[in-house]
């Protein structure tokens, strides 16, 4: 996808500062950042410091995120630290801060892609998940709101999705900044934060809030277009936990989980649908 396509961001930079953009905005609160933004920019702080000791080319595998504090529609700042270098292992920490305090951190290891040994072990391979056709989403179509899967089949209609059935998600990344095209990691890394929404979404809207993001896995995606499908919840007094599976176009790539928190209070409503401006 050529990076002129690209109509929206997350951030605009000023000076250190990456300014969150409107479509930042979650659905939760008007004057809090969701964490599909705050999710990418761990990752582009987490991504430059492997490229930085010229390890770019070694697999992502484990990505997780703290979301502690609300992070808030105002100026904020992302740094990395590689904790540890190794011949098969890089380990990185990221923090994101807002007015001086720590509002989000991830870590996350990168691993040195090898070859398969040659044993067989069980997988689910009877049972993946499948994106949308290519006629419903072109695999060059500029970032649009993300189309759902559930009851109903595949469409960017959500209110035709607020109903128990199992959920599937398809997103195409936003970048951190306008003249930065997202790179596959970044796209993965934001996107998981929709684990929360295809397995806290239910007849009643998203009743839960996520409070951090986990993703393994076994390779990059294959482009900037990533899918979750629903692989279980399980609640019991207002703690929830959700499973997706992760896949693109080439297949199924790994798992995300989010630990979550009973918000009845605020309940995010769907079944009126959203604009491309509210998309989380």
């Amino acid at each position: 996808m050529n990076e002129n396509t690209f109509q929206f961001s997350w951030y605009a930079l000023d000076g250190d500062a990456f300014v969150p953009q409107p479509h930042a905005q979650s659905l939760w609160s008007s004057e809090q950042m969701h964490g599909v933004a705050v999710s990418a920019l761990l990752a582009w702080a987490l991504e430059r410091e492997v490229e930085a000791i010229g390890r770019g080319g070694l697999v992502p595998a484990r990505y997780h995120v703290d979301l502690f504090r609300p992070a808030k529609m105002v100026p904020t700042t992302a740094r990395g630290t590689v904790v540890r270098e190794g011949p098969r292992l890089v380990l990185v920490d990221a923090v994101v801060e807002q007015a001086g305090r720590p509002v989000a951190r991830a870590s996350a290891t990168f691993l040195e892609p090898s070859t398969n040994p040659p044993g067989e072990v069980w997988s689910a391979e009877g049972d993946r998940p499948e994106p949308p056709s290519l006629e419903l989403v072109p695999a060059d179509l500029p970032h649009h709101v993300p189309f759902f899967e559930s009851d109903e089949p595949w469409s960017d209609n959500f209110g035709e999705h607020q109903n128990a059935g199992r959920h599937a998600t398809w997103h195409i990344a936003v970048p951190v900044l306008l003249d930065q095209p997202p790179t596959p990691f970044q796209a993965v890394a934001s996107i998981a934060d929709a684990t929360s929404m295809v397995t806290n979404w239910g007849s009643g809207g998203v009743e839960y809030i996520n409070v951090d993001i986990d993703l393994a896995l076994s390779r990059r995606p294959d482009g900037i277009s990533v899918g979750l499908r629903a692989s279980d919840h399980v609640a019991s007094d207002g703690v929830a936990v959700g499973t997706a599976e992760v896949f693109d176009r080439s297949g199924s790539i790994g798992t995300a989980t989010v630990t979550s928190l009973a918000n009845a209070r605020r309940t995010v409503d769907l079944s009126g649908g959203v604009t491309l401006e509210g998309s989380a």
